[in-house]
């Protein structure tokens, strides 16, 4: 009973490439108790691997965090299965913009202690008790009132590629940090502004709309259903589109378009780019903004250094890698010293201040 992915990222990539068919680009989350995660987990992983269903999936005792790509021929069987679970039965699916079929080259479910990393203790406040839930005209309105705060819940990478029009956009590096530097800077208006929030898929919102009212906040929102979601309803709907430049996402597109707006620049040159990067140095594997110029110039490499690296043999790269090992620390998003563009978002909660 096969109970993980055996393939290789080329070796699916061929297989996708051979099928022809095309795939949808698909997130979903709930919270729900589930008991046994790990049953759980091995439970889906053998339903969805014969309907050839990749992608990144989160389990926990709180509930389910996905990420993937099915064949559009299997998309009827795929939600057919998630119906036959009582908590997944007709969730919302966030169908992605722009689809590709590489998004994903392997099926990754793993259990986890949470579905979103918070940092927070869920026993101290009622999680249940969230936010109300808005849409996408309801959301517009609600952002052109003069009492209202919109709050992006995303990292500076994310932001700084497209966010809605006039939102405070923290410069942060991780969701757990923008929790306490929001209710910080935002203490005086408790009960005097509606605090708006919005995130990629509305997951950290989910979370974050309980934590807020057990600070004490009265009025919170939340955009249904986050980006995605709202890019569909504006073009469904023929909305006006609030939302300026890229929605960053956590797969092999790293972004889609929403608007035509370029409102980030090369983290290398500072001419209008926002394209993201991973660094060619495996050791690096830095995430930064690059134009196409720097990109053919540096072989994607964020540095020269970086850039003589990749020339060594495959070998040496090897050896110059021993010993740093394969975590976070080599996987950041944007901060580095070499970057002479990147920008520092400014914390514009300061507006907000009595004067």
């Amino acid at each position: 009973m096969q109970l993980y992915n055996n393939l290789s990222a080329k070796e699916r990539a061929e297989l996708i490439e051979k099928a022809g068919k095309e795939r949808l680009t698909i997130s979903f989350y709930k919270y729900a108790k589930i008991g046994n995660p790990e049953i759980f987990r091995n439970h889906m992983f053998l339903a969805w691997d014969p309907l050839d269903v990749l992608g990144r999936i989160y389990v926990a005792n709180e509930g389910i965090n996905a990420q993937l790509s099915v064949p559009a021929d299997n998309f009827e069987a795929f939600k057919n299965h998630l119906d036959t679970i009582s908590f997944l039965e007709n969730v919302r699916l966030n169908i992605a913009i722009e689809h590709d079929n590489f998004a994903f080259l392997k099926l990754k479910v793993k259990v986890r202690h949470k579905i979103v990393a918070d940092g927070l203790n869920d026993d101290s406040f009622d999680v249940t008790n969230k936010g109300i839930h808005v849409d996408a005209e309801q959301f517009n309105e609600l952002i052109e009132d003069p009492a209202t705060v919109l709050v992006d819940m995303r990292n500076h990478y994310e932001s700084e590629i497209g966010h809605f029009k006039n939102a405070i956009t923290p410069d942060v590096d991780t969701f757990r940090e923008s929790l306490d530097l929001i209710e910080e800077d935002l203490k005086e208006h408790k009960e005097d502004k509606k605090l708006v929030m919005y995130c990629t898929g509305g997951i950290r919102c989910e979370k974050a709309s309980a934590y807020y009212k057990h600070k004490g906040f009265k009025n919170v929102y939340q955009l249904e259903g986050g980006i995605i979601h709202y890019a569909r309803q504006v073009e469904s709907k023929g909305l006006n589109n609030k939302f300026i430049g890229k929605n960053f996402v956590f797969d092999q597109r790293r972004s889609e378009r929403i608007s035509e707006d370029v409102i980030a620049n090369c983290h290398q040159c500072g001419k209008p780019a926002d394209l993201h990067t991973n660094c060619a140095n495996e050791a690096c594997h830095l995430l930064f903004i690059q134009c196409d110029e720097c990109k053919t110039k540096m072989d994607n490499c964020c540095s020269t250094n970086c850039q003589d690296i990749i020339k060594l043999p495959y070998e040496e790269q090897k050896a110059l890698r021993k010993g740093q090992g394969n975590s976070n620390d080599i996987f950041k998003k944007g901060r580095a010293d070499h970057l002479p563009f990147k920008k520092d978002l400014r914390n514009i909660f300061e507006t907000l201040k009595p004067q």
